[in-house]
């Protein structure tokens, strides 16, 4: 059995060949079943992982010999996969949630263009995204891959493409194997506990160097980009910047990007985690898009006129972020402990008004030239299923470029004082997807009577639970 060690150095010295197919060095992605066979063979991979993302973004599907899997073998899940919770719980059927009376198959579909190895894996094992469709090859509307590509298709019957880049933050936290106890930030190289106010700060990035590297060398081996690395304000909270791009492929990185980075921590000895706020007092973790759009033919940015300036469809995209985003929020933030983070005067957004380069408006149009113009959506937070929180974005201002809906006046001022302009829990952001009409247009109605089913079960599930603040207020005053 080869070390791992031994295949990166084969590949290695093989690359340098022009005798050897760049097929079979490339890091990520293979075009047909028969380059696989020579990729996987060539690696000497004996396992591996097809996957797919549920309603959470957690990777489901099946491990396999890759001798199975190269013999062209089905592949299938239940359609149930779609409808637990979180906690791995089925919600009651109710309004427009309901099962799959015969539980039936979904068929796996390898895209062949995500195949990379799983560098983690002590024994050599590689991966790769599965697409969803029904048990006859239809359509399977409510798969978080198809939700999105659905939406990047109606930007397609008009010419564009869109284009995205994500930013996501999350916390290194120290062990802690009771979910009773507060998380608290793990030590750094110096042996001690890392504190807040680390924004920016390359001391900060390097109490975790070795981690770090480690998230470096995985990505890398799974062909994986990262654009930049930084230290977030929170105690030992950093965040990642993508580089910008088609946004099925953004989506398969962030979904990737989750894992890789969840393996590196383990690896030694912390967790990484993506909740939205884990630690009370602390700041939240965002996962910032930054969205434009482009003509497919001629590469122009539509955002912007052939004179440089603001384009109609550019005012009319954040009209249409404005109008949808708080109706769509519960994509952007799914779960209870998402809206923690989005509270008044604190670094998330609690509005829906635009500025330019002001970072307390929800969407903010940072300083660029004519063809970098683009919006960045600040509301989405890193707990958010990558796929869904982007077909929500786009899918909004897609609609108000259809419906041509002017936007509000940009914000000078400081925006996140004072009122909340955004649904204030989990149960109202549910009611406003399944409310409005509009956004049936770009996303299926079965998605939205699925997903808010599934959310209100996790709801009626975090309702069982009695927190310490009740009982340090109500177990004697009341």
């Amino acid at each position: 059995m080869p070390s791992k060690k031994t295949v990166a150095t084969t590949v290695q010295k093989v690359s340098r060949s022009s005798k050897i197919p760049p097929a079979l060095t490339a890091p990520r992605g293979v075009k047909t079943l028969r380059e696989a066979v020579d990729w996987l063979k060539f690696r000497g991979i004996e396992d591996i992982e097809c996957i797919t993302p549920d309603l959470a973004g957690v990777p489901r599907g099946k491990m396999m010999p890759s001798s199975k899997f190269t013999s062209n073998t089905s592949l299938a899940l239940p359609s149930a996969v779609y409808r637990h919770t979180i906690s791995g719980e089925y919600p009651e059927e109710t309004g427009q949630f309901r099962y799959e009376p015969r539980d039936s198959d979904l068929k796996l579909v390898p895209d062949l263009s995500t195949l990379s190895v799983v560098p983690w894996e002590t024994d050599p094992t590689a991966q790769l995204i599965c697409d969803v469709v029904g048990s006859t090859g239809e359509n399977v509307t409510y798969a978080p891959r198809n939700v999105l590509k659905n939406v990047v298709n109606m930007y397609a019957e008009r010419g564009w493409r869109p284009v995205v880049a994500p930013e996501i933050e999350f916390y290194l936290v120290a062990m802690n194997d009771d979910p009773d106890y507060p998380l608290h930030p793990p030590k750094g190289r110096s042996g001690r506990t890392i504190l807040g106010g680390q924004g920016y700060s390359i001391a900060g990035i390097n109490e975790f160097d070795e981690l770090i590297d480690d998230i470096y060398h995985f990505s890398e081996k799974q062909g994986l980009e990262i654009d930049t690395l930084i230290h977030e304000e929170g105690p030992a909270q950093l965040e990642i910047n993508l580089r910008h791009g088609d946004p099925i492929e953004l989506a398969d990185q962030v979904f990737m990007f989750k894992r890789t980075i969840r393996e590196a921590a383990l690896k030694h000895g912390i967790y990484a985690t993506f909740m939205a706020k884990p630690m009370q007092g602390q700041a939240g973790s965002a996962m910032h898009i930054h969205q434009s759009v482009v003509d497919i033919k001629t590469g122009r940015n539509v955002f912007s006129n052939p004179d440089g300036s603001p384009s109609k469809e550019f005012f009319h995209f954040i009209g249409g972020m404005q109008t949808y985003v708080p109706k769509t929020l519960v994509m952007m933030a799914p779960y209870v402990n998402s809206y923690r983070r989005l509270t008044p005067e604190m670094s998330a957004p609690v509005n829906n008004a635009w500025g330019y380069d002001n970072r307390t408006t929800a969407f903010r149009i940072p300083v660029s030239d004519a063809n970098a113009r683009r919006v960045e959506n600040r509301l989405p937070s890193s707990d958010a299923n990558p796929y869904l929180a982007l077909a929500a974005s786009l899918g909004c201002g897609l609609l108000g470029i259809m419906n041509a809906t002017e936007p509000s006046p940009p914000t000078d001022d400081a925006a996140n004082e004072g009122s909340i302009d955004l649904p204030r829990g989990l149960l109202e952001a549910v009611a406003l997807l399944e409310s409005d009409t509009e956004l049936a247009k770009v996303l299926d109605p079965e998605f939205i009577g699925l997903y808010a089913g599934v959310k209100r079960g996790e709801f009626e599930t975090f309702m069982q639970v009695i927190s310490p603040w009740e009982r340090e207020f109500l177990l004697l005053n009341v």
